[in-house]
């Protein structure tokens, strides 16, 4: 039985970035390869779907990491990729399911863990880590209010869901053409509790070119 898989979402444009941030290179390698031997590596991830752009690469990415079990190409947003990947675990089943960020790469075994575990307690997960800045409500260019930080999170991936929860929360989505930000929105919308496990800050995104002097930087520490 497959217990945990994984969904790498590396399908994005990359518009902010100038080009597509999963291939553009950190030291020596892809982003997305970076991100692809952390959960190779991982000793509970036990099958991947990778969701690319296109799919010409199957190959190679097939022949250089074992635990891929399929690769997909991407729909128009971000969701319609991630059900893209959902919808190949099918015949597996596997209890939990992980939805990450291909433009991820320092991804720890710890987080990948404890979302894991998470998930499989409490049906969904996503790590956080607090705010630190102050925040403010604008409107039309004006500060309306000032919000009390410690009731707001930012959320990372990869986000964590029994099976059966991220299968009705994907099919409730579609049915009412609707689309988040995330998964765990979307289970919010299904009437899903989410719980929320302590994030990592060496987790960045990479989403301009700064970023990827940060994970640079990040590698060195």
């Amino acid at each position: 039985m497959t217990r945990t898989s994984a969904i790498i979402v590396a399908a994005g444009a990359g518009k902010r970035f100038g080009e597509r941030k999963q291939f553009a290179y950190l030291r020596a390698k892809p982003v997305l390869e970076w991100t692809l031997e952390r959960f190779e590596a991982h000793p509970e991830v036990d099958a991947v779907v990778l969701v690319l752009p296109d799919e010409q690469d199957l190959k190679h990415y097939r022949m250089r990491y074992a635990k891929i079990i399929d690769i997909v190409r991407g729909g128009e947003r971000r969701q319609d990729s991630v059900w893209q990947g959902f919808r190949l675990l099918e015949a597996a089943a596997p209890e939990v399911v992980l939805v990450h960020d291909g433009a991820r790469p320092l991804v720890g075994a710890d987080l990948i863990s404890r979302v894991i575990a998470a998930a499989r307690a409490d049906g969904a997960a996503v790590p956080a880590l607090p705010l630190e800045d102050t925040v403010k409500e604008v409107r039309e260019g004006r500060v309306v209010r000032t919000v009390d930080r410690s009731f707001f999170v930012r959320t990372q991936t990869p986000q964590g869901f029994l099976y059966a929860v991220l299968k009705k929360a994907l099919g409730q989505a579609r049915r009412d053409r609707f689309y988040g930000t995330d998964e765990a929105m979307l289970a919010e919308r299904a009437g899903i509790p989410v719980s929320v496990v302590p994030g990592d800050p060496g987790n960045i995104k990479i989403t301009t070119q700064v970023d990827l002097k940060i994970a640079e930087g990040l590698l060195d520490a």
